[in-house]
């Protein structure tokens, strides 16, 4: 059967079209890839020339992924900085990147996990300045966690955010050890094999006083990803008794 030179064309366009959808999806993999290496390994640098790159490539882009993935580079150096105990820069990252997670949303209102990400880098600004950071943050923080937990009920990492906004959270405002501690059990139901749930339910655990879960929670994070320094500092951190 022979085809016409238009039929041909026809199909060259349509391979070219799928060959082009999987380059991008391949590419947003390996991005996305190269930002879960840089924050396991604390890697500050790798991090910022990541959120700047994807902070460019989204203001040339209309697409809602390509704010998602500026966002979610800011919302993982902010948790780094964290993590170093620089506070002014997790700030700093976190607002930076609440404007690509805004559009984002604003862009696909109805994707679970951009409402996820956004509400995620409002509460990232909180623990650095807890009473302020909540009054200007908290509502934006809780709202759109809600709304991602309301569009897809089995978000296990909307859980986990969800759990970490709570942990600091005062008690006297709804949250607390162990208002956290549910939404994090209710992640590991969701998905057992998210290190994520499992590195926080260690630190709330060990802010309790109760090493012994606390470690048992930290093994079982290093033991779904081995490479997080995080989790491996915390674990050495806490007390075997």
């Amino acid at each position: 059967m022979k085809l016409s030179m238009k039929s041909l064309g026809f199909m060259r366009c349509i391979a070219f079209g799928l060959c082009a959808i999987s380059f991008a999806a391949t590419a947003t993999v390996v991005a996305t890839n190269e930002l879960v290496r840089a924050r396991d390994r604390q890697d500050m640098a790798t991090l910022d020339k990541l959120a700047k790159q994807l902070s460019q490539t989204a203001s040339q882009s209309p697409k809602s992924d390509a704010s998602y993935r500026a966002a979610l580079a800011y919302s993982y150096s902010a948790e780094v900085a964290m993590e170093l105990h620089d506070k002014k820069k997790a700030v700093e990252l976190a607002e930076a990147g609440l404007d690509q997670a805004k559009k984002a949303v604003d862009a696909n209102a109805n994707n679970a996990e951009y409402h996820r990400l956004l509400g995620e880098l409002c509460g990232q600004v909180i623990p650095a300045n807890p009473l302020l950071g909540a009054m200007k943050y908290g509502t934006c923080a809780r709202d759109e966690i809600n709304k991602a937990i309301e569009l897809d009920g089995k978000l296990a990492l909307a859980y986990v955010s969800r759990g970490v906004g709570n942990y600091y959270l005062p008690a006297t405002m709804g949250g607390g050890v162990d208002v956290a501690l549910k939404d994090l059990d209710k992640a590991i139901a969701l998905d057992p094999n998210l290190s994520e749930a499992y590195l926080w339910k260690g630190v709330i655990l060990k802010k309790a006083n109760r090493d012994a879960e606390a470690r048992q929670a930290f093994t079982q994070a290093l033991k779904l990803d081995p490479n997080r320094l995080w989790a491996k500092e915390q674990l050495s951190k806490t007390p075997a008794h």
